[in-house]
């Protein structure tokens, strides 16, 4: 008797661009979300990294990128000017503001900006991956895990 083995369903990507102005925050937001993402369950792709607001604006239109992990202070174009442009050519693409600055002004401004969701920078790597994946299922209207099931 011949056993037929079910397909496996592969969970599309979720596609990230990580933007910061600094090179190592950049590089070590790439390690962890693909390290802490493939350990949940939550596959990432980082699709591009930028270092301000104006190259994060070229690189959503060139890359398509899901999820914008973007710092809100930065030179030559801050995160909350370049959420609003990003939110007004692509409405349907998520901003995660990933920021130190967690004072009240900075979360209102954040929010009109256009940002879906704000976090602290030191935050848990496992709040970061589950903050994707929730905004994700935003645009999907489907369902991942949270890291505690």
């Amino acid at each position: 008797m011949t056993r037929m083995s079910t397909p496996k369903m592969t969970r599309p990507n979720i596609r990230i661009l990580i933007v910061d102005d600094m090179a190592q925050v950049r590089q070590d937001l790439r390690t962890v979300l693909m390290l802490a993402g493939n350990k949940a369950g939550i596959p990432v792709e980082i699709v591009g990294e930028a270092e301000d607001g104006k190259t994060a604006i070229l690189q959503v239109e060139a890359l398509q990128p899901e999820i914008v992990l973007m710092d809100l202070a930065m030179p030559i174009l801050d995160g909350f000017e370049a959420t609003q442009q990003i939110k007004k050519s692509h409405p349907a693409c998520r901003v995660i503001a990933l920021t130190i600055h967690s004072y009240e002004t900075a979360r209102l401004r954040a929010i009109q900006a256009g940002v879906d969701d704000f976090i602290e920078k030191g935050t848990p790597v496992s709040v970061l991956i589950e903050t994707i994946a929730k905004q994700w299922c935003g645009i999907q209207g489907g369902v991942y895990p949270t890291l505690s099931e």
